[in-house]
């Protein structure tokens, strides 16, 4: 387990971030506002999927309806993500929402920040500020002429102050950048500065080949920084991937115990068994399971079960065979053919 900065504890729903909280996953649904039934039946497949904090869009009132609509089928904190109109928020907080996330750059004037703030004081709701790459203040980048990390964090922190005026504490804060190294310079910057829970993501980070490349440098080297309170990963793909690259990187950032691991060798010229087929088929086997197992596949007698003896249960190739090991200790033998499905039942025996 990292060690977290000792940051403020904010409650959202049902769920608290920060300090020694543990870190809460996000997704955001990507159905379009107008379809009630299709954002309700994907808010509850992200919930059983393992999300912890939901966001919606809300570009207009019709929108608000997402609200009650979702809520009244789950219990999992739901965030409303608000651009350009105050009042989009305050009717959000009214119909019952957990969180709001703001945008800086684009939300109005002061007056307007305060009407939100007096609503959120009202019903203990908390604010995102969302700092990212393309909200910056006219002021800000024209001071730095461009999206930098200390502009974000000026900005940011310009935000924080203007909440603060009207004695509000309830804040959380992300700074956001497509650029994987502005984004993790910004947040180590900010984290030295502040004491307010930290939400990570790098935005605009693509298709999930890219995606998940740069997401888990960037919120990876950050959690293992002790950096951050709650995570989203932002694919250009189902939110469902999100949630399940989300749990890998809190598992290998040691953050998170829980799911299957699959350590499987590269192959080489020595392996005796189709590595690269069965670590699949397990894969998906497995891909429901939440216990804290590791399965390793080798492909030969080299790397397991010697290199892989730390392992709950394993198979190493041979000759038309698999040996089956357990914590390095050979157990028995199995036909290749019948690899998998060993596996998994001696894995179903474990549970």
């Amino acid at each position: 387990m990292t060690i977290n900065r000792n940051t403020k504890k904010i409650k959202i729903g049902n769920i608290k971030i920060g300090s020694t909280e543990n870190i809460a996953i996000q997704s955001m649904l990507n159905i379009a506002s107008n379809d009630i039934e299709g954002n309700i039946t994907q808010a509850i497949s992200l919930k059983n999927s393992g999300c912890d904090i939901i966001r919606v869009a809300i570009p207009n009132m019709d929108a608000i309806q997402l609200i009650y609509k979702i809520k009244s089928e789950i219990d999992t904190p739901i965030v409303a993500d608000i651009h350009f109109d105050y009042k989009l928020a305050i009717e959000s907080i009214e119909a019952g929402i957990d969180k709001i996330r703001i945008n800086p750059g684009n939300i109005g004037s002061e007056e307007n920040i305060k009407k939100v703030v007096r609503a959120c004081q009202k019903h203990n709701i908390p604010i995102r500020i969302g700092v990212n790459s393309g909200s910056l203040e006219k002021d800000i980048l024209k001071k730095y002429f461009k999206c930098t990390p200390e502009a974000m964090v000026e900005s940011a922190l310009l935000n924080i102050k203007i909440l603060e005026k009207y004695d509000f504490d309830n804040i959380v804060i992300s700074l956001k950048s497509s650029n994987v190294v502005d984004t993790v310079a910004a947040y180590r910057i900010i984290s030295k500065k502040i004491n307010y829970p930290l939400h990570l993501g790098i935005t605009e980070s693509g298709i999930s080949k890219y995606g998940i490349v740069k997401s888990s440098i960037g919120i990876g080297s950050l959690l293992l920084d002790g950096i951050g309170d709650t995570i989203r990963v932002s694919l250009t793909s189902d939110p469902i991937e999100e949630i399940m690259v989300a749990k890998k990187i809190l598992k290998y950032t040691g953050n998170n115990n829980t799911g299957i691991d699959i350590i499987s060798c590269p192959t080489c010229g020595r392996a005796k068994i189709d590595v690269i087929k069965i670590s699949n088929l397990l894969d998906q086997a497995m891909c429901n399971i939440n216990k804290n197992i590791t399965i390793a596949i080798m492909g030969c007698v080299v790397n397991g079960p010697g290199e892989a003896k730390d392992a709950d249960i394993g198979i190493a190739g041979g000759n038309g065979c698999g040996v089956l090991f357990k914590k390095g200790e050979i157990i028995k033998k199995c036909d290749e053919t019948d690899i998998v499905d060993t596996i998994i039942e001696e894995i179903n025996n474990m549970l």
